[in-house]
């Protein structure tokens, strides 16, 4: 059974919608290819989709090691190749412990859970992903 369906809208954009909650996301394709940039892009949602998975992989750990990462946030920024094909380059994300106290082995089990995400492990070997903690 299908988890998303998704209906093209025209003028480049699209409507998901996560069947079981009901849940909706658009795109819209961005303004340096075609677009208006008025939603996420399929590729934007790449990044994102790498870097809630990793927040989230982080949490699992993080509930089992009794652990309040409430608070903790990152920024993501995507670079799509410069020449053709079009396509993923590399994804940054910078994640901001500011107001979290860890120790060198809870940063160790936080950092092995998020590189080693379902999306990271997922994603073509070619894009580069650029994690910094800022422990």
């Amino acid at each position: 059974m299908a988890t998303i369906k998704t209906a093209y809208l025209g003028d480049l954009r699209t409507k998901a919608t996560h069947i079981q909650s009901g849940t909706e996301i658009l795109t819209n394709a961005p303004v340096d290819n075609q677009g208006k940039g008025e939603a996420f892009s399929p590729t934007d949602l790449v990044a994102a989709s790498l870097g809630s998975c990793m927040m989230t992989i982080m949490g699992i750990v993080a509930n089992r090691e009794n652990l309040d990462l409430r608070g903790m946030s990152m920024d993501i920024t995507k670079i799509m190749t410069s020449t053709p094909p079009r396509a993923i380059a590399k994804i940054e994300i910078k994640f901001d412990f500011h107001s979290i106290k860890l120790d060198e082995n809870q940063r160790i089990k936080l950092k092995n859970a998020a590189l080693t995400c379902p999306v990271s492990l997922s994603l073509d070997g070619d894009i580069i992903q650029d994690i910094d903690f800022g422990w």
